[in-house]
C-alpha cells in the first residue's frame, strides 16, 4: 500500500510554461501514429533526417549475388556502419544477431526470379511475421509500366492497410523494367502514384537532369537507391547529388558490398549523406580508410 500519509503535495506544474507539441522531422509524416513515427525514427537519423541502408536482398530473385555469397563473411563487419539493413526474412533469421542495434527493413514481396518476368510479385510475407522479427519497415516492389503493374500496386496497397493498422511503415520499391525509359517523368509518375496510395516513403533511382522534380512533387520521403556498381567516386557524387536534390538519403548494395573496400565505402557515404561532404572529399576519405584497410 502507498505511504498516503508520507506524500508530499504536488508543486512543480509550471503554469507559466506551455507544453510544447513537437513536430515530426520527416517530411509528410506528421499525422502518422507514435509507432509508425518511432520506426521511422529509428530508420532515418533524427539529427540530419537523412538515411544511409545497406541493401542486400538481392537473393530474393537472383540468388547469391556477387558480394553476397557469404553474408556472414561479407556483410555482417559492414553492418554497424548502416543506419538500417534491408534484406529477406531468410537471411535476418538464420544470419543476422538479435544483438544487432540496426534497424530493419524486410523485404516482403516476392515470387519470381531473374529467369522470370520480374513484375509478377505477389505478397511474400504474413504481416505477423514483420511483427514477430520485430522490423521497422516493410519493402514492396511496385512495377509502374510493367506488365503486372496492377498486381504490384494493389501489392503495395495491401502492406500499407496492414502496416497501418500495427504501425508499421510501407517502403515502395519503384522497378525500372528493360523497355522503360529512367528519366524524371517517369520517376515523378511512379514515386507520386506510390505516395498518393499510402507508402510512407519511396525507394527510386537517381537521373541527373530534374531530379529535385521527381523530390518535390513527392509528399513523403525519397531514398536514393544504389544501383549497378560503379566507380567510388561516381557513386559518391550521386548520393550527393541525391541528397542535395532533395532525398532522404541513400539505399545502397552494390557500390558498398562490391567495393574494394566496403568499410571505408560505406563510410565515405555516411560523410556524404549525414554530414554533407563533397564527393572529392569523401573520395579522400575513402582512399585514406582503404589505405589504412579500416
Amino acid at each position: 500500500m502507498p505511504d498516503v500519509d508520507g506524500m508530499k503535495e504536488a508543486k512543480m506544474f509550471h503554469c507559466d510554461t506551455p507544453q510544447e507539441n513537437q513536430g515530426f522531422f520527416l517530411k509528410g509524416s506528421s499525422s502518422l501514429d507514435w509507432g509508425m513515427k518511432n520506426r521511422l525514427a529509428r530508420i532515418f537519423n533524427p539529427k540530419s533526417g537523412r538515411t544511409v541502408m545497406l541493401a542486400i536482398d538481392h537473393g530474393y530473385f537472383q540468388g547469391p549475388t556477387t558480394g553476397l555469397e557469404r553474408v556472414d563473411i561479407n556483410i555482417l563487419p559492414i553492418a554497424p556502419y548502416a543506419d538500417t539493413l534491408m534484406l529477406t526474412r531468410g537471411i535476418l533469421r538464420s544470419i543476422i544477431p538479435p544483438s544487432t542495434s540496426q534497424s530493419i527493413v524486410l523485404r516482403v514481396s516476392g515470387g519470381t526470379s531473374i529467369l522470370k518476368e520480374l513484375s509478377n510479385e505477389e505478397i511474400a510475407v504474413d504481416i505477423e511475421d514483420s511483427i514477430r522479427l520485430n522490423v521497422c519497415a516493410m519493402a514492396v516492389q511496385v512495377f509502374i509500366g510493367g506488365e503486372y503493374e496492377r498486381q504490384s500496386i494493389i501489392n503495395m496497397t495491401k502492406m500499407v492497410d496492414l502496416g497501418n493498422r500495427y504501425g508499421i511503415p510501407t517502403l515502395a520499391v519503384t522497378a525500372v523494367g528493360k523497355d522503360m525509359a529512367r528519366d524524371a517523368k517517369y520517376f515523378r509518375l511512379a514515386c507520386r502514384i506510390c505516395a498518393e496510395l499510402g507508402a510512407h516513403y519511396i525507394k527510386t533511382y537517381y537521373v541527373e537532369k530534374d531530379f529535385e522534380t521527381v523530390t518535390a512533387s513527392c509528399p513523403v520521403p525519397i531514398v536514393m537507391a544504389g544501383g549497378k556498381k560503379i566507380p567510388e567516386l561516381d557513386a559518391l557524387t550521386m548520393a550527393y547529388n541525391a541528397v542535395q536534390g532533395g532525398a532522404a538519403g541513400v539505399d545502397m548494395g552494390r557500390n558498398i558490398f562490391q567495393s574494394d573496400a566496403p568499410i571505408a565505402m560505406i563510410k565515405a557515404v555516411r560523410a556524404v549523406v549525414h554530414d554533407e561532404e563533397n564527393p572529392k572529399r569523401a573520395f579522400e576519405l575513402y582512399n585514406s580508410l582503404k589505405k589504412s584497410k579500416v
